[in-house]
């Protein structure tokens, strides 16, 4: 008997691309995982070093003073007051979204479904795999958001949770968090609003769940994008007292918990708007450019994101796409399978790297171009 047998890791099966880029280029540029290269604020790595928080076992649901910043950034970037009794620390965030469906099927195990959006981050159907859930995918509205009305009623009484992201990886859509609320409550669902992109929302304010109350939801967070932290795993979730506190109680059983330096140099972070202007700026500016040189090599316009720092550009076929702009720029991008089988026909381009790469794949791809081929 075949016990479960994990599936590549996703971002693995472009290491063929690398080499391949390798024999025509003296470099790879890597724009197809979301991994900050900009540096965190330098006070935030200070704190990190000199915290003196590193000798003894840190508190799994985070500090108070982790606690209370999170509460004044709530406060302060999206005038919504939540108490620091709401929310509790994540190693990150994807720990919390692998682990949440194992955890919430232990409080309803007679529920055993994870709804999530038909295209989106591949964590929220693989864990509910790994939680021994069924994973219903969610298909979008032509406006972006998930359409709610499209969800099964037979699968709506089994759902254990529904996940909405908001901006969305890799689409940039913008969710009705209104409405993703609203469907929950009234069909006693749970739902936990991913808002890691938050900050980087470009068609309106950054908006979360928890504008619409609390009860049924949660917001999760992480400083990973916001603040160039991802090294350091710290984030949080917030909402619903109830659900907050069955979370912090099983997850401090299981030992998850913020180092005691990243959780001080947390704070220093959260505590700093200034630095997210900055890399707001650099975003915006590395997507416009790549947008403008990958709609003149291809053909075919490439539009700016709603949200996030991803362009979610259109192909015939996500594959060939990927391998055309890795042979012509040697910039490897993710295909658009990877984000769930409705993506096939897209490729998501990270601006991640550093404003210098991101000139060198706009040079070699307007190399490519002065030379009439794609």
């Amino acid at each position: 008997m075949t016990g479960f047998v994990p599936p590549p890791y996703p971002y693995a099966r472009l290491n063929d691309l690398k080499a391949q880029i390798l024999e025509r280029h003296d470099s790879v540029v890597d724009l197809s995982i979301g991994a900050p290269f900009d540096p965190p604020p330098a006070a935030v790595v200070e704190a990190l070093a000199t915290s003196n928080a590193e000798r003894s076992y840190p508190p799994s649901m985070g500090t108070p003073a982790y606690r209370e910043a999170a509460s004044r950034w709530f406060q302060r970037r999206f005038d919504v007051e939540v108490p620091a009794d709401n929310i509790a620390a994540t190693v990150g965030s994807k720990e919390f979204v692998a682990l949440l469906p194992q955890l919430m099927s232990l409080r309803a195990p007679e529920r055993d479904t994870i709804l999530f959006p038909a295209i989106s981050y591949p964590s929220y159907e693989m864990g509910a795999t790994l939680g021994g859930c069924r994973a219903v995918s969610v298909p979008f509205r032509p406006d972006g958001a998930m359409d709610l009305d499209a969800i099964d009623p037979a699968d709506a009484e089994r759902a254990l949770l529904l996940w909405s992201n908001s901006p969305g990886n890799p689409t940039g859509q913008l969710d009705d968090l209104e409405a993703a609320a609203a469907w929950g409550r009234s069909h006693g669902v749970p739902v936990f609003s991913d808002e890691c992109y938050i900050e980087f929302t470009w068609e309106s304010r950054g908006r979360t769940i928890l504008e619409h109350g609390f009860e049924g939801v949660i917001a999760v967070h992480s400083l990973s994008k916001r603040s160039n932290f991802a090294g350091a795993r710290a984030g949080f979730y917030a909402g619903d007292p109830d659900i907050v506190d069955y979370l912090r109680s099983v997850r401090q059983h299981a030992g998850l918990m913020v180092p005691g330096p990243v959780q001080a140099a947390t704070v220093v972070a959260l505590d700093d708007d200034e630095h997210v202007q900055v890399q707001r700026e650099r975003y915006h500016r590395r997507m416009t450019l790549m947008a403008e040189v990958l709609s003149d090599w291809s053909g075919e316009p490439v539009a700016m994101p709603a949200g996030g720092f991803y362009l979610w550009v259109p192909a015939t076929d996500g594959w060939d796409y990927a391998t055309r702009l890795a042979h012509a720029a040697g910039a490897v991008v993710s295909p658009g399978e990877f984000y769930g089988a409705d993506g096939a026909c897209h490729v998501r381009v990270a601006v991640v790297q550093p404003d210098d790469q991101i000139e060198l794949v706009a040079e070699r791809l307007r190399q490519t171009t002065r030379n009439g081929s794609t």
